[in-house]
């Protein structure tokens, strides 16, 4: 970052700093530890990969860039000067995210370390945001103990049904020759919503560990209330009722997926969607199984959008009609989601494929079928829909929020408003 300068330094930072993971990720499967999940330096490596290049593009952001040039999101997350050494390192090795994260941006945290988190700003004459005092500093006991106890239910659901009702069964002979196509498809339900709470269970004690530091405080909403999911990376009510890939998705390792549209989705010129859902699948790892599940996830999401937007409108009245309709798609989203991610969980080429053959790869001639047959919509920009798919979500999170593309801070009652805080000092810098 100091040697290449402003103008390259994102380019080569995300060359290497994926290039080495990937070295590392390489040397841990093919030559350690195949096919086991084990708690090595390659997680910890991960989320630091994400800091490093996620700094990388917000420093050529803010100091080579124009302000015009950027979207409104880069334009809030810009940093403006070079970090220290202490701060770089503060930033990608503090003890609150190096095991586990989740990611956060560099002005987040250090908005925290410096203490303006708890700032209320108020309008001054001028119409400026000036800084009038500081509000008590909130306390994150609740929030930490919710989050505790969800990590305990979730662990527990995981070690006791998972061994009850392993993945790896979809694929047993035995199983595949006499069971019924019902309980096939229920099967696979369950056996996959038994592996994500080891998910819930990680995340959610990540974030709880930040949230104890004091990091995480995100404002207060209507009632007045602190809310303390400033880093929060998944929302588990919404993951298990999502009646659209794309809901799932939006819930679903949030930070990650703010990450690849930070560096890659925004910033690709030819066909971001692929190209997003392959930077994830060689940040998870060299297991082919990654691979097969981003591509057919890829192929999930494109059709996902298709039938919501050619067919979504026709439901939404009577009530009754639209719950029918939220009924079956949450059926169908459920088994598009456990049929998409079981070569994740089996990890090799050969188990995924006798999975996706013993369904006669079903659902992916059905993806191609919806494709040909359903009319793609065009964007303002001329664009397909299918191109700007992935990691919709992020773009929801940025204008719903008003928060993570703008120093992840909400508006409450028009005085918790650290956004406008952070863009006046900006200000003042650039005077």
């Amino acid at each position: 970052m100091v040697i290449i300068g402003v103008e390259n330094m994102h380019k080569y930072c995300f060359v290497f700093a994926l290039g080495y993971l990937t070295v590392c990720q390489i040397t841990r499967v093919y030559i350690f530890d195949y096919g086991q999940y084990s708690a090595d330096f390659s997680g910890p490596m991960m989320i630091i990969t994400q800091k490093i290049t996620s700094l990388a593009y917000e420093i050529h952001d803010g100091m080579f860039r124009k302000d015009e040039e950027l979207t409104p999101s880069q334009r809030g997350l810009a940093v403006r000067r070079m970090p220290s050494l202490l701060e770089y390192l503060s930033y990608n090795c503090n003890f609150m995210g190096i095991l586990a994260g989740p990611l956060c941006s560099y002005k987040d945290y250090i908005t925290f370390i410096e203490g303006r988190s708890y700032h209320m700003t108020q309008s001054g004459e001028d119409g400026k945001e000036e800084i009038q005092y500081e509000r008590t500093e909130p306390s994150p006991n609740v929030a930490v103990i919710q989050k505790l106890l969800v990590c305990g239910l979730s662990l527990l659901f995981h070690l006791i049904i998972s061994k009850m009702l392993p993945v790896e069964y979809n694929i047993d002979e035995h199983f595949q020759a006499t069971a019924s196509w019902p309980t096939k498809v229920i099967y696979l339900y369950v056996s996959l919503l038994a592996a994500r709470p080891k998910y819930y269970f990680a995340w959610t004690l990540a974030d709880a560990i930040n949230n104890a530091a004091g990091f995480g405080f995100r404002g207060y909403d209507k009632n007045g209330a602190a809310r303390w999911d400033l880093i929060s990376n998944l929302r588990i009510k919404q993951i298990e009722m999502s009646t659209s890939f794309k809901m799932f998705l939006d819930n679903w390792n949030i930070q990650t997926a703010l990450w690849l549209k930070r560096v890659c989705y925004e910033r690709a010129s030819l066909s971001p969607t692929t190209q997003t859902f392959f930077l994830s699948a060689i940040w998870h790892g060299v297991y082919p199984g990654y691979y097969l599940t981003f591509l057919t996830g890829m192929l999930m999401t494109l059709v996902a959008r298709a039938v919501r937007n050619n067919f979504r409108h026709y439901f939404i009245e009577p009530p009754q009609l639209k719950f029918l309709y939220d009924v079956i798609t949450w059926i169908a989203t459920q088994i598009a989601i456990s049929y998409t991610v079981v070569p994740f969980v089996l990890l090799s080429v050969k188990a995924s494929l006798m999975f996706y053959s013993s369904w006669y790869y079903s659902l992916h001639f059905a993806c191609i079928l919806v494709l040909l047959l359903l009319p793609v919509k065009k964007t303002q920009k001329g664009k397909s829909t299918h191109e700007n798919v992935q990691l919709s979500r992020s773009k929801k999170f940025d204008e719903k929020d008003n928060s993570l593309g703008q120093n992840s801070f909400f508006r409450t009652n028009s005085v918790c408003n650290q956004n406008q805080e952070i863009t006046s000092r900006h200000s003042s810098l650039k005077q």
